[in-house]
């Protein structure tokens, strides 16, 4: 039987608050109620035949429930009761608790039987159809709409529900349901695919990249290129050409080396002629700074006996217009002389603006001249540069590095690289990394010093990785030779000590190689004088043979 509605329009206000909503009205919709035992003439409304839920009572002593209550009121003056024919007024109708209590006190079996069997009291209803195992429940997954019985949901969202989540077999992350097979086909970075070169074998998705850089059916050249091979093919068929054809690109490799030494035999020579060539201009330059200075004098002479003419043409018109005054007739006599001085005087200021337009011309040429003379200044300190690169760089796997400017260099926190070294001629190339002001645990506290393995132009014939011990020490200035020296043996499964496949890899060593009070103001050494400290380098080249 259906539940009864909510409280009626037009009713007194005592009576209206008494008429609220029920809860149970709402949870009975579209539900079928059974008592267990038969129920009573009393709580069955005489107008609808329906259960008075929520009862009221009229004036004449019947009670009925709120829907035909409110049916009553709506119809005005003219309702009656349809036992007795009284009218219904609605300032006499009043909700019957007592009635209300006696029908929640009634047994009535669970809505969702047969299923569930139990019974419970009419007013404990609602509290048992929320622990209902039989009551039908909507899917709490997002984007489902399915409703289950409540003990079925568990099974439900575990393994029936499409918008479940379930983690990826492969890589372990939640999808939907829905939506795993095309992650799995598409976009999962653990799942294993077949090579897109066409290898047999089978790579995780997301380390396709790094395998094509080794994959053997990849093209890719020789790694003699740089040296004059032009073999290029798959990258398998190149691997056995660099070993079948070691010695044609050995040849190679010394043909290089051969023109590279005559380039730095000819960059030596044109450095010789440009020092010349700048010996010559600043000898040029020389001789317009003495020029220039003759003109200033000359200029000044000048300036000096153009300001005494002026004076004395302003003390001939004195003299003039006093002897106009007073001579009258005699002036016209001396007149001539006169004007022939005063036009010896106009020449003479003409020969000093002469004069200053050929000084400015002088000046022009000197400002065109050293414009060229800074332009070769600065070409022969570049050439000068790389001649030193060249004559500092070791190739006996030593190294003396010369570090300027400490305080300042301390202060920025930029790390500073050495000039790159050689175990030998043809051996490993390393350079050395300093961070003054320290690195990592010894940030501030302490000097770092790292090495790096450079990639070099003998990698290929060299072998790896890199096994020699490292000395790094920090020499005493003072003649005590009391040096700080720290050595390490190459961790060979570190990717440091591995061949580069980049222009150096990661740099390694000892972030906490010296405290700055040790290194600042030690007891019985000096390591940093007049702003600049030494660090030597030394590889241990036991068991290297030269190539």
């Amino acid at each position: 039987m259906a539940a009864e509605e909510n409280e009626c329009p037009g009713l007194s206000r005592q009576n209206s608050e008494l008429m609220r909503s029920w809860e149970l009205e709402a949870i009975l919709t579209n539900r079928t109620l059974r008592f267990v035992l038969r129920l009573e003439q009393q709580f069955i409304c005489p107008s609808c035949g329906g259960i008075v839920l929520n009862p009221h009572q009229t004036g004449c002593g019947h009670i009925f429930c709120a829907r035909c209550v409110r049916a009553y009121i709506e119809n005005g003056g003219s309702s009656k009761c349809p036992l007795d024919s009284i009218p219904i007024k609605s300032e006499e109708i009043f909700q019957d608790n007592c009635c209300k209590r006696e029908l929640l006190n009634l047994e009535v079996y669970c809505t969702n039987a047969p299923d569930c069997t139990q019974t419970v009291t009419l007013c404990n209803l609602q509290d048992h159809l929320k622990a209902c195992q039989y009551e039908r429940i909507r899917c709490s997954n997002v984007g489902c709409n399915d409703t289950v019985l409540r003990r079925s949901l568990q099974e439900h969202q575990r393994n029936v529900c499409s918008f479940r989540l379930e983690s990826c077999l492969h890589c372990r992350q939640p999808f939907l349901t829905s939506q795993l097979q095309a992650h799995q086909k598409t976009s999962c970075p653990e799942i294993q695919v077949p090579c897109p070169n066409k290898c047999p074998q089978m790579i995780r998705r997301h380390k396709l990249q790094a395998h094509a850089d080794e994959c053997l059916e990849v093209e890719a050249d020789c790694i003699y290129k740089n040296y004059g091979c032009t073999f290029r093919d798959k990258r398998g068929k190149v691997q056995v050409h660099e070993n079948t054809e070691f010695s044609s690109h050995v040849r190679l490799v010394l043909e290089s080396n051969t023109k590279l030494e005559k380039q730095v035999e000819q960059l030596q020579q044109d450095m010789l002629v440009q020092q010349e060539a700048l010996k010559d201009k600043s000898l040029v330059v020389s001789s317009l700074d003495r020029d220039i200075t003759l003109c200033d004098s000359t200029l000044t002479t000048l300036q000096r006996s153009v300001e005494e003419q002026r004076v004395r043409i302003c003390s001939v018109q004195r003299e003039l217009r006093d002897l106009r005054g007073v001579l009258g007739s005699e002036l016209s006599e001396e007149l001539p002389s006169l004007r022939a001085s005063l036009d010896s005087l106009r020449q003479q200021v003409a020969v000093t603006e002469s004069l200053r337009e050929h000084l400015g011309v002088l000046e022009q040429t000197c400002q065109r001249h050293t414009r060229l003379l800074d332009i070769h200044v600065e070409q022969l300190q570049c050439n000068e540069q790389r001649f030193r690169q060249l004559e500092s760089t070791s190739y006996d796997g030593k190294l003396i590095w010369k570090v300027r400017d400490y305080c300042h260099r301390k202060e920025a926190g930029t790390p500073l690289n050495s000039t790159p070294f050689y175990t030998s001629r043809s051996g490993y190339k390393l350079s050395v990394r300093a961070y003054l002001g320290g690195d990592n645990s010894g940030r501030g506290t302490h000097l770092s010093l790292y090495i790096t393995i450079m990639r070099g132009d003998f990698d290929s014939l060299l072998p790896w990785p890199f096994r020699q011990n490292i000395t790094l020490t920090l020499l005493d200035q003072s003649g005590s030779k009391n040096h700080v020296s720290n050595t390490f043996t190459p961790d060979t499964s570190s990717d440091s000590f591995h061949r580069p496949t980049s222009d150096a890899n990661v740099a390694t060593g000892f972030p906490r190689f010296i405290s700055h009070g040790d290194l600042e103001a030690p007891r019985n050494a000096v390591y940093v004088r007049d702003d600049t400290l030494f660090i030597k380098v030394k590889v241990d080249t036991t068991g290297l043979e030269d190539l």
